[in-house]
């Protein structure tokens, strides 16, 4: 979900590189039609683009289906969701708060609801979202990201253990400053609020991070490709975090 750009499109290229088929969705037709066209042509893999809203139970429903009727089943699932607006506790609003808890949190619960049947009758599957490393350390200014990407570690950990029997594997990825348009829009937002040069903002990011530098999307959507893969078929209900050991938490 969530595959026209960033790192969901980053993960579904990987996924198709493997010799995966997908059905890849996002809110806008002819972004989600421009990144299938890429990825076809990238990798030879058949990729059906669908509209949909991953806060909407209608469209993980249809998501699913779309899936178990053009490619003959589904044995991995890819969660992922537009990080809510950056602000402190105190500037959000209500409507805020319910928008990123249906689009953060309610969209792996609708999606996960869609998707278990499936997952059963093939035997056993993968269910993974992208999160945040908000889930093991909060970032100053992204409350509402601190609360649901937590949630969601939450729910996983959960269904790890209840689906577990049904070899059904979840786990969370969770990126930390990787080259996305993500990370422009925080950093340009973070300075805004302190009213520094967004070129300071951006050097005071890349020294916090020991490798020096930021991620690139490839390589956040390398751990997404093992852990869907064969290879990563005994780590289920674990928390990874792809940062280039920025994260000063255990």
């Amino acid at each position: 979900t969530a595959a026209s750009r960033g790192l969901g499109y980053a993960t579904a290229l990987g996924l198709a590189r493997e010799g995966t088929a997908l059905v890849i969705c996002s809110r806008d037709q002819a972004r989600i039609n421009e990144a299938a066209a890429k990825i076809r042509a990238d990798t030879g893999a058949t990729v059906e683009a669908l509209v949909a809203d991953v806060s909407s139970s209608d469209d993980a429903a249809r998501l699913v289906a779309h899936a178990v009727a053009t490619l003959g089943g589904l044995d991995i699932v890819v969660h992922n969701a537009g990080g809510p607006p950056a602000g402190d506790f105190l500037s959000m609003t209500d409507e805020q708060w319910q928008k990123a808890f249906d689009q953060n949190l309610m969209s792996l619960v609708r999606l996960v609801n869609a998707a278990v049947p499936e997952l059963k009758k093939a035997g056993g599957g993968r269910i993974l979202t992208i999160a945040s490393s908000s889930i093991k350390q909060p970032i100053p200014g992204l409350v509402l990201s601190n609360a649901f990407r937590n949630g969601v570690y939450g729910l996983v950990k959960t269904l790890a253990r209840e689906l577990g029997s049904a070899n059904i594997l979840l786990n969370v990825v969770a990126p930390g400053r990787i080259q996305t348009e993500r990370i422009e829009e925080l950093d340009n937002a973070m300075a805004t609020r302190r009213g520094v040069d967004l070129q300071q903002v951006k050097k005071e990011s890349v020294a916090s991070i020991p490798l020096g530098r930021l991620g690139t999307p490839e390589e956040f959507a390398n751990l997404l490709v093992f852990l869907a893969s064969d290879a990563g078929r005994y780590i289920s209900g674990q928390a990874i975090i792809v940062d280039g050991g920025a994260t000063a938490a255990l």
